[in-house]
């Protein structure tokens, strides 16, 4: 049963924030939701836009710094922006207090190891229930979907893209994870969600995904700021850069200089990410 938290009026549309209880995380999950005034126009069913964030943030992040309402009021698009992690008392936590694991940190894995497997299946989660329920309760073509997402969420978008090319048909990211398997913030989380033989992260890593199956249908848009002081220990979109080169598959990659790893950043180029968006989900 969907329960909404809130709803506002912005740019024409409704800005909602909702919840539910998740089978698949066993706890309740928000998400955020706009809907722009099209979706009066005849019951017209619209285009959705999949928005996954970054550590640390909640369904709020997104809608309250990136300002995407205001195109994709004029555009025609809906957004979701789910949570990053499941939540509540039950649901364990970087025992070492971390931000880069547990609450805020789910990295969009389902987890198979003790004792996050009972709750963090976000992979599922976002691909299976919670596309269900979107498509159940608010105005989307289900035809038409796209993911994006900024750093974990960047990851989230990737992966979860190259692997279920027959759900979405568009890809954008900033600052993404591009290789978790090869840096401090993906070691730590793949280790701990997954196990510690590394043969099993390769399909939650985007590199070895390119590698390993091959290029998607639909080129990827990323945006990646030069004064990121995690670009090179933690980002490195190189990598990817240079797996998509090796086996075909378009990718735009943008450095925008002088841009860090801020909302600041996101909030500067998302109109160029609700376009890219917009013009691989329109059917012709």
């Amino acid at each position: 049963m969907l329960e909404t938290v809130s709803t506002t009026k912005i740019f024409n549309g409704t800005q909602g924030v909702y919840a539910h209880e998740s089978e698949l995380c066993q706890c309740t999950m928000r998400f955020a939701v706009f809907v722009p005034p099209q979706a009066s126009e005849n019951h017209r069913r619209l285009p959705v836009v999949y928005w996954l964030s970054g550590l640390t943030c909640t369904e709020e992040n997104f809608i309250t710094k990136a300002g995407a309402q205001r195109l994709a009021s004029e555009l025609g698009l809906i957004l979701v922006a789910p949570d990053t992690s499941p939540r509540g008392p039950d649901v364990p936590d970087d025992p070492e207090g971390g931000y880069d694991l547990g609450l805020g940190a789910g990295f969009y894995v389902n987890a198979t190891q003790v004792p996050w497997a009972v709750h963090y299946q976000m992979a599922d989660y976002i691909t299976q229930e919670l596309r269900a329920l979107i498509e159940a309760n608010f105005p989307v073509d289900p035809e038409a979907a796209g993911i994006c997402g900024h750093s974990m969420g960047g990851h989230g978008a990737l992966t979860l893209y190259l692997k279920n090319q027959n759900l979405y048909r568009s890809c954008s990211a900033f600052a993404p994870i591009v290789a978790p398997s090869q840096v401090p913030w993906g070691r730590k989380a793949l280790n701990a969600y997954l196990g510690p033989h590394e043969e099993s992260w390769r399909t939650a890593d985007a590199v070895h995904l390119l590698t390993d199956h091959g290029p998607s249908d639909q080129p990827i848009l990323i945006d990646q700021g030069t004064e990121d002081i995690f670009l090179d220990d933690q980002l490195k979109p190189h990598l990817f850069a240079s797996a998509a080169q090796e086996v075909g598959q378009p990718v735009t990659l943008r450095m925008r200089d002088g841009y860090d790893h801020s909302y600041n950043f996101i909030a500067t180029f998302i109109d160029d990410h609700m376009r890219w968006h917009h013009q691989h989900l329109i059917k012709e």
